[in-house]
Order: C-alpha cells, then structure tokens, then sequence
C-alpha cells in the first residue's frame, strides 16, 4: 500500500479548461492506495486521519465527506476513527472492464474550512476468471496437399482477467500432424496457430478431432479448452490473399446502423470453385461484435450504435476462405471517432442556501463537472453572470467552489439568483446550466435613521392631560429583531425644564403625549431630544431634536396701566376751555399678556356725560377733544372707555376717567359731585377765607409764571430733538400693539400741576 502527498497551488479563475485541470492534477494533493478485488465489504482500505495527519475527531467536526462519480457508494468513512472502509465487494472487470491499470478515483470533502483531496484505489486483479472459447467447437477443413508448416489460423480464447492473469498460452493434444503456436497480438492478447508438421493423407484419414487448450498466467493457472475437427480435403493449389494485411478505418460514434465501414477484398489464384472466396468475421475483442461483413462482397456494415465512451477502438479479424478450405486472414482496426453527444454534467456537493452578509470570501457551494467526450468535445468552460458579486475558482481538479468576491450587504440586495453555466468546446457546443438561489441573512449593522432630524409641534396652550401633541418615527435597514426599534426620552440638559412632568413617549410606536396643560405666558416653547434604540445585539441608536411651540389662546383680558384703577383717589385730567378741537386729553395705556393679534387691542368710547365732545382713537387710546368747548359744556365729565383685544372670542376691560373743563390753570380745583363741599361753620370764618384766598392766588400766580417759562423752555428743546414719532410696521387701523414687556409702543410726555391744599404735583409717562 503506497500514499502519495502533494500540495496544490491556489488559482482563482472564471474560466477553465479541462486541458488545463489535468496537467494541474499532476501538482494536486492526492491519496494513492492499492488494494486486490474481491475482498469482502468492511474492508479497511486506508486510515485517512492518519494519512491527512488530522486530529481524531476532526474528520467529523469539519464534516468530512466521500464523493465518488457513480450510482453506487463503493467506499464510505468512518469520520470517528478515520478508517476508509469498503461499501461492497469490488469486481475489477465490472468497474473497468479492460482498461488497465484499473484506478477508482474518489474525493475527501472537507469543511470549515473547505479542502479537497483526491483518493485513488488501485484495483488489482485476480485471477477469477478462466479463459473461455466462444464456440464449442472448431471446423477447419485442411487439403492434403497442404506442406508441412503451412499455419492455420485458430480462434482465441477470452479472459476477463487482464495482465498476467489473462491467457498466456495454448496447448493442442498431442497428434503426429500438427503442432499449436502462440503469438502476441498489438494489443498484447495471445492468440493460437495451428501449425502442420505432417503432411496429410485424406485416404488415410480424412478428419482429425483435436483438444485446444487455453491457458493464463495465475498462480493456480485456469484453463478453457475447445475441440478442433479437422476436415481433410483434396488437393487445393492456392489459398486466398488480401490486397491489405491490416486495414485501419475511422468511424464516427453517431453513425446510423447499417452504414458501411469498409470494403475489404481477397484474391484467390485458383480457378472454379477453388478460386471463389467467402468472407467471415474470424473473431474480434467483445462477444457480440457491433459489426456485420457481407460473405460474397467483403462489405463490413455497422449492426448496432458505437459509443466512443464505452469503446473507442475494435479489431476485427477477417478471413477469406476458398472452396477448397485455404483461407487468408486480415486485421480490421476500428477506431472509433468522438462526436459531441455528451453535454457537460454539473453535479452539486455542498450548497449553503443562506450566507451572512459582510462575510468576506464566503463559500457558497462546492461542485465537480465532467464530460465523457474526448477532445475539445470533452473541455469545458465554466462561467456565471459577470454583474454578480460571485466568483469561480478551481478547489481541486473538476471540483470547483463558488465564493463571494466581497462582503455583500442585505440592505442593498438580500436574494441572488445564480446561474452556473457549463459549456464544452465541441461542436456543436453543449452546455449545462444549474440555478442556485442564495439568501443574505441579516447582520446588524445599520443605526435607526429618524426621518426627520428635527420635529417642530404645534400645541394649543390650556391643552387636556394627556393630549396626543405628535409622533416621532424612525425606520431600521435591518430586519427581524434588528429592525425593532424602542423610543425614549433622552435626560434633559436643562435643568430648570421638568421635562417628566411635560411630555411622555410611547416606546413602541414614538407618540408622543402633553402630560400636562401648557401655559404660552409661561412657556412658549421647550426643546428635548428622543431616542430610536434597537434590538439587535450590540444595540444601536439614534437621537433626534423635538421643538415644542405653545400657541397662545386668548385667555388673558387687557390690563389698564394708565389711569390706575385701584387708587386711592380717582385721578381727574384738567382740560382748559380754551383748548382747540383735537385737544390730547389723555391717553388710556393697556397690555394683554397674549401674543399676536390676542394682544392687539382697541380702544372704544363707551360712556359719555356728553356725547359727542370726547373722542378715542381706536388705535392708541389717545383721548382728545372732538370739538371746541364752550362756557355752556359742563365743567365735570365723567367717560367709560372700554379696551377690547382682537382673540376669538375677544375680551375686554373698561376704565372710568373724570375730565374737569377749567379757565386755565389759575381756576381752582372744583370737588368732585361724589364729594360735596363742607357747609361754612360760621360766618366768622369768612374773612380769614377771603384773606387765604387771596394769599394762595398771589402764590398760585407766581408758581404759574414760572411753570409756563420752564415748560416752553422744555417744550422748545424736545421740538428740536424730535422726539414724537409714529410706530413702525403695519397693523389694523384701530388696534395697537403692546410689546410683552408691558411698555408703551409710543412716547407721551404729559405735565400736569394741580393745586390742591396748596401743593403741587407732578406727573410724567413715557
């Protein structure tokens, strides 16, 4: 028993050659062991663990497999010990019938990662066989005037036992007239002739029975015998001859039956009957020759079909026989020409249905190719589609493995149909083709991508609990439980923003929830981030930016600055009556701590003690008179102005002013009607009023002389500085906008002095 180790080269092609394959099976890895046939199953040919230099075990953990091209399974492996046992008894004729040496070949599959050895089973022969003639028994009808050693051919016998086991030897009984010779054909088969030492006499003995013995080579030899009845018969002069001694004809494999192979011819010098020549087909390799030959012609016709990969060559003796019982022989060398009928065959060893993806140089299946035609009809040219990201490459003689040319992503691309074609070289040119469908699993390898980066909601304040203010949604290229996605709230980086009492989120679907009612003059807009985490393992995630805008709902009245509802006095304007139409009385100042047109607010006359003499501008709640005044308008006046914001529905607040129409400023101040003067005690008291009042006009004349200078001095410097100016922007005609600050959205400078127990006071809105 021999082993043989060689180690091959790495090569990665698309195309290959079967030319090319066999000269790289000379450098491939290889087994070789030797074994007779006939031995009985269980046999153990070889230990392969021992001969790979593998671990016990490792034949099973990397899923060891013997691969052989045939319907049966000769050998199978014993992956727990290693042991290459045989499957059945082997009969060396049955497997390989003539060829020799008689070599099975096998192939060791292993995985993880994958390798390929080639197993070759050298089938010795035994002698099992003996050799056996076709016929029982042998005519040969012989002249007497036939000389001493002139050769008679003799039919061979057959054994299917090949080398030194096949025949090596004839023997004839022994007789006084004829002697058996053993020759060696161009094919190294023996074959027998019958040699005459004697000369016959048919008078004396006109028929001879002889025993022919075939002997072969084993060691005990086996024998055949066949009986050989001589005919003796007058004298025949010449026996016939062919024009060729050898003919060697080229037939195609797919020629029709009966087609004509060839025309062979032999002459006979004789004259008559003795000159007539009949044509036979002596013997040939097989028992059943596919051939026919015409007897009077010498036309060889084919009878049934030639298969170049069955047999590829026939040879054919013929022999010519005379009336007179000479006969000459020939040797027809068939050989027969390959056509392409065979088309290539694909067959399949290991296929993975399902790869994951970023695997770099994944195998995808394992397989071998063959063609039995012979030739160019026999190479062949694998191939796939180029737009694939797959490649072939040889693993081991026939046997090629395909393979990701790169790591390969589910998301962009998650089924490949893969067709692998065979194509011989023929022609015409067959082909093979095997689809494989190989699916991409899942690897988690994408983050959860929000569809937008940031979300801007819209909330109404005063919303209920609980209220549905909007969604977030994320989406994940994985799938499966890498794509499930879980939403969170992530911690708030400012801290005086409870954001756990604002908002809440679903976790499965990114609802997100007002836990509370929001308040716009609270808190007109929060900002938090959201989180999209998976389920895959590692997890990953991502954020996304939630704006949250309140809208304002008009849910505040106006507030009045000017004049102060809640003084302890009501505050009275002074008016002179000599005050032109147009007159600024006063002006009402409001806010709404709404926005937007909530807090544009109006100003409206409501109440009058007489119509028509006051007005309000709608836009700014400047009161001015709407007519020159006269000494027959009452000197007290009491108006209601209301202040009313633009919300749906619209709210308002009212203010009460008192306006006292006076000669200028030197007429004292008249109480009010709610306040009526105190009745004099006593008429003694008369003269001291007279006396203090006088005193306090003199006084009061002084402090109005020098008012009036310092207020045109004042007057005159804020007319050069420009001072009063219109607002900016456009807004309806009888609103006014208030900032939310409260401020004014216009400058007013009033001075008012109003006596009053003898003193002053001072008044000055900006």
């Amino acid at each position: 028993m021999q082993t043989a180790l060689a180690k091959p080269p790495q090569k990665r092609q698309v195309i290959f050659l079967a030319m090319l394959l066999f000269l790289w099976e000379a450098d491939s890895e290889a087994l070789r062991y030797s074994i007779p046939e006939e031995i009985e199953s269980g046999y153990s040919v070889a230990n392969l663990a021992k001969d790979l230099r593998l671990r016990v075990g490792e034949l099973a953990t990397r899923g060891a497999q013997i691969h052989h091209k045939g319907s049966k399974q000769l050998l199978q492996l014993d992956v727990k010990t290693g042991n290459l046992l045989l499957q059945e008894k082997l009969d060396r004729e049955v497997l390989c019938g003539a060829t020799e040496p008689c070599i099975l070949h096998f192939q060791l599959l292993l995985e993880n990662p994958v390798q390929l050895f080639q197993v070759d089973v050298h089938l010795i022969d035994v002698n099992d066989h003996s050799p056996e003639f076709l016929d029982r028994e042998m005519i040969l009808r012989i002249p007497e005037s036939a000389q001493p050693g002139t050769v008679f051919a003799l039919k061979s016998a057959q054994d299917l036992d090949m080398g030194s086991n096949s025949v090596q030897n004839y023997t004839i009984s022994p007789n006084s007239y004829f002697r058996v010779a053993t020759h060696n054909r161009e094919d190294g088969k023996k074959y027998p002739e019958l040699v005459l030492e004697k000369a016959l006499d048919q008078e004396e003995e006109p028929e001879l029975s002889l025993t022919l013995t075939a002997l072969d080579g084993g060691a005990p030899p086996r024998s055949g015998t066949v009986t050989v009845r001589i005919e003796v018969v007058d004298i025949n002069d010449n026996a016939p001859e062919f024009l060729q001694s050898r003919y060697v004809p080229e037939v195609p494999e797919n020629s029709p039956i009966n087609s004509l192979i060839l025309i062979v011819s032999a002459q006979d010098l004789d004259a008559g009957t003795h000159g007539s020549v009949a044509y036979s087909l002596f013997e040939g390799d097989e028992v059943s020759q596919p051939f026919v030959i015409q007897e009077k012609t010498g036309e060889i016709r084919l009878q049934r079909a030639l298969d170049f990969e069955a047999t590829q060559y026939y040879n054919v003796e013929i022999v010519a026989t005379d009336s007179g019982g000479f006969s000459g022989k020939c040797t027809v060398a068939i050989e027969v020409v390959d056509v392409n009928d065979n088309a290539p065959e694909l067959t399949m060893s290991t296929l993975s249905s399902s790869i994951p993806e970023n695997s770099p140089e994944a195998v995808v299946a394992i397989f071998s190719v063959s063609d039995p035609d012979s030739g160019d009809n026999g190479r062949m040219v694998c191939s796939i589609e180029n737009d694939l990201p797959f490649f072939l490459k040889p693993a081991f003689k026939n046997f090629y493995t395909l393979a990701t040319e790169r790591p390969l992503d589910r998301e962009s691309r998650a089924e490949y149909n893969i067709t692998i074609t065979v194509t011989d070289l023929g022609s015409p040119r067959l082909n093979t083709e095997h689809n494989i469908t190989v699916l991409i699993s899942d690897v988690k390898d994408n983050v959860p991508d929000f569809t937008q980066t940031t979300y801007t909601l819209l909330v109404r304040e005063n919303n209920s609990p609980a209220l549905h203010i909007g969604s977030v949604s994320a989406t994940d290229r994985d799938s499966g439980t890498n794509a499930q996605i879980t939403y969170s709230l992530l911690p708030n980086q400012d801290p005086h923003l409870p954001l756990a009492s604002l908002v809440s989120i679903n976790a499965d679907n990114g609802q997100l929830f007002a836990l509370r009612a929001l308040d716009f003059e609270a808190l007109q807009a929060f900002e938090f981030r959201v989180g999209a985490t998976d389920q895959g393992s590692p997890a990953l995630s991502s954020q996304a930016l939630v704006l949250v805008v309140v809208l304002d709902d008009n849910d505040n009245s106006p507030f009045v600055l000017y004049p102060m509802q809640n003084a302890s006095a009501p505050c009275t304007e002074l008016v002179p009556r000599a005050a032109e139409q147009g007159y600024l009385v006063t002006k009402v100042v409001a806010v709404d701590e709404d926005s937007g047109q909530n807090a544009w607010l109006s100003y409206q006359l409501l109440k009058a003690t007489e119509p028509g003499l006051f007005g309000v501008w709608a836009h700014n709640g400047e009161v001015r008179t709407a007519r020159l005044l006269s000494e027959r308008d009452a000197a007290r006046h009491r108006l209601v102005v209301l202040v009313k914001d633009n919300g749906e529905p619209p709210l308002s607040a009212s203010v009460t002013l008192h306006v006292l129409l006076v000669d200028g400023f030197s007429q004292p101040y008249l109480p009010l009607p709610e306040a009526p003067p105190e009745r004099a005690q006593g008429d003694s008291l008369t003269v001291y009023l007279v006396i203090a009042l006088a005193s306090v006009w003199s006084l009061f004349l002084f402090s109005v002389l020098v008012f009036l200078a310092v207020r045109l001095c004042r007057r005159h410097r804020v007319d050069s500085q420009g001072v009063y100016s219109m607002p900016e922007g456009h807004f309806p005609g009888h609103l006014v906008d208030i900032s939310g600050t409260g401020t004014l959205s216009q400058s007013y400078q009033y001075e008012v002095c109003l006596t009053r127990d003898s003193g002053n006071r001072d008044f000055k809105f900006l």
